[in-house]
């Protein structure tokens, strides 16, 4: 398993969010974390598609941040 971490400056003015992609052999796991807060979101899928996991879960991190 490894895992990668990157600090990225968050679209749409949300704050700093970090988001760390786990590799469990052909699966992707991306969480993205709101600094902030503390909300994390989560996304699971092929390892193949890292940017479209990205968005997946930093969509999700959006909608629970709008949810508080």
């Amino acid at each position: 398993m490894a895992t990668w971490r990157a600090f990225l400056p968050s679209p749409d003015d949300i704050g700093e969010v970090i988001v760390e992609l786990t590799r469990n052999g052909p699966y992707l796991k991306c969480s993205a974390v709101h600094v902030a807060t503390g909300v994390e979101a989560s996304a699971i899928g092929p390892a193949t598609e890292r940017a479209g996991l990205e968005r997946i879960a930093l969509a999700k991190l959006k909608r629970a941040l709008a949810a508080r």
